[in-house]
């Protein structure tokens, strides 16, 4: 059985297979449209923020640490 979803840009219905190039996109036309609102910014990736207070050198170190703790593939090999 093929996963189906529906295409970012027009919401025609696509099947997710390898030999689909565009995936998750019907078509290289949908693909080209959603790269362009990217472009201008009509799509955005954002997180509100989590505290008004501002970020001390303390603070953003013990971020740091936590991030690279989490993420073994980004600490130097011994």
């Amino acid at each position: 059985m093929s996963l189906k979803v529906n295409c970012p840009t027009c919401e025609k219905t696509v099947v997710w297979q390898s030999e689909n190039e565009y995936r998750p996109f019907c078509s290289e036309r949908c693909k080209l449209i959603d790269l362009g609102d990217w472009a201008e910014e009509n799509h955005k990736i954002s997180q509100p923020l989590q505290s008004a207070e501002p970020m001390s050198e303390e603070m953003l170190d013990a971020l740091e640490e936590q991030f690279v703790q989490h993420n073994k593939f980004f600490v130097e090999p011994e």
